[in-house]
């Protein structure tokens, strides 16, 4: 898991300790850095200091030739244990004497270098000159000490600034761990109301205000906000229920309505046709003709009723969710369309449709609408209708292609909207109501239905269903 991923305390913790590692590694090795260096140039100095002493004191056995007394000279380095090798030259260049005197001559240079001092590898090596004050020089000085005085004060150093890192970041850890909960406690706290706010939709809880700086104000944002939210929700669900009372009462009042106009319609067309049978001879043609028109009328009202009576019941009187095989369904439309079929000589084929969870009686409305539409709407072709299927993995999209007249572009909505038509009765038949009437099947199942056309190209209904049971319940 990354940083990003972990809970704010954890990330709160290991942005303290890693700042505080930061500081500190910075700052012990640049401690550790100059006590090196100074430590190099301290024993550097010492030893250029321990060589003057000794070419001082040598300078009276090189003038008199005294190898014994120089010897004696080098002896005294017994008492710096990190002095490894010395040596004596004379002005010609040839060692005169040496220490340790058992050192083999070949662990001493063969001739002086350049008088200096200067760290080799592991050790620091020096020449000097051998004078007296004022005089000709009478040979060099060869001193080369180890490093380990060096070595080990680095790594006493070393152990202090890693004692000293440790204990510091146990000191920050606990402080840290003490500390960040009060930065931590109030951002949790409104991290939780916020979950709990999401997972229960409740906006009438408030966040515990825990402290007066920064994150106080942003408790009180917070509250503010929940309160806003609080006044804006209880108004939605109070609109909502409005609503629905109000759909309610429209789809009771359509329901009872329609009913309540079916006997005094049923009356208004048996009389005029009883008129028409008993006195139609004594009437002339203009007589007869307003009486097909009152005919008529009743009939057309009398199918809009029922089309407005089966509009209310997809809500109302809609059959619980179960498995449908979709290939009966479309098996009973062509039995219910088969005279239309056969008079426009139409073609309707399939695809292997599926099995979804359905009511079956509007599955069958819905096609039956969708298929009698594109026969109904024909060109001057054979009408075609393909019903096809897309299988995806929440919902299945079903296809009702035809070849029909087309829909504009700027209609594709309005068609879907009740007693919405595009075209006159005396053109093509109908109320209006049914595209509505597949909107709304479609929508208590828990999908969504559209559109795509083009003005004598065809059209092409599109209704997609959930995988699983989504609808309303009837």
């Amino acid at each position: 898991m990354s940083l990003r991923d972990k809970p704010i305390r954890q990330k709160l913790m290991a942005i303290l300790l890693l700042t505080s590692a930061v500081v500190l590694v910075l700052t012990c090795a640049t401690l550790l850095a100059s006590e090196f260096v100074t430590f190099r140039q301290t024993t550097l100095k010492n030893l250029s200091t321990l060589g003057g002493i000794i070419a001082a004191n040598s300078t009276a056995s090189l003038a008199f030739q005294n190898e014994g007394d120089a010897r004696e000279i080098l002896a005294a380095l017994r008492a710096e244990p990190h002095i490894v090798a010395a040596g004596v030259y004379d002005k010609d260049g040839k060692l005169f004497a040496r220490y340790p005197a058992d050192l083999p001559v070949a662990a001493l240079p063969a001739v002086p270098d350049r008088d200096g001092y200067r760290f080799e590898r592991s050790h620091l090596v020096g020449f000097g000159p051998v004078a007296q004050a004022g005089n000709a020089r009478l040979g060099t000085l060869y001193l080369k000490s180890d490093l380990t005085a060096v070595y080990g004060t680095l790594r006493l150093a070393g152990a202090i600034v890693a004692l000293v890192m440790g204990v510091s970041l146990v000191v920050a850890y606990l402080l840290s761990a003490a500390l960040q909960g009060m930065i931590s406690r109030p951002i949790l706290a409104l991290a939780q109301i916020a979950k709990g706010v999401s997972d229960r939709q409740d906006y009438s809880v408030r966040a515990p205000k825990l402290a007066e700086d920064e994150l106080g104000l942003l408790t009180d944002s917070f509250n503010q906000m929940l309160g806003r939210i609080e006044g804006q929700d209880r108004t939605l669900r109070k609109l909502i229920a409005e609503l629905e009372r109000s759909n309610k009462e429209l789809e009771q009042f359509a329901y009872v309505a329609s009913h309540d106009l079916q006997e005094p319609l049923r009356m208004v067309s048996s009389y005029t046709e009883l008129l028409e049978r008993r006195y139609g001879d004594k009437l002339d043609d203009r007589g007869r003709t307003f009486i097909n028109f009152a005919v008529d009328g009743a009939v057309r009202m009398q199918r809009l009723i029922n089309d407005l009576l089966e509009f209310s019941r997809v809500s109302t009187r809609g059959k619980p969710m179960q498995p449908v095989d979709v290939n009966r369904v479309l098996g009973v439309v062509r039995a219910n369309l088969s005279v239309a079929i056969r008079e426009a000589g139409a073609l309707v084929t399939n695809d292997e449709l599926p099995t979804v969870m359905a009511d079956e009686t509007q599955l069958v409305q819905l096609l039956q609408n969708l298929v009698g539409n594109a026969i109904k709407f024909r060109g001057g072709e054979r009408p075609q209708v393909h019903v096809s299927v897309q299988r995806g993995a929440a919902e299945c999209v079903f296809a009702v292609r035809d070849n029909g007249i087309g829909i504009a572009r700027e209609y594709y909505e309005r068609i879907f909207v009740i007693f919405q038509r595009l075209h006159a009765r005396s053109e093509y038949p109908g109320t209006g109501i049914g595209l509505a009437m597949c909107r709304r099947i479609v929508e208590r199942h828990g999908g969504r239905i559209w559109v795509e056309s083009a003005p004598g190209q065809g059209s092409t209904f599109y209704f997609a269903l959930p995988k699983g049971h989504r609808g309303q319940a009837p």
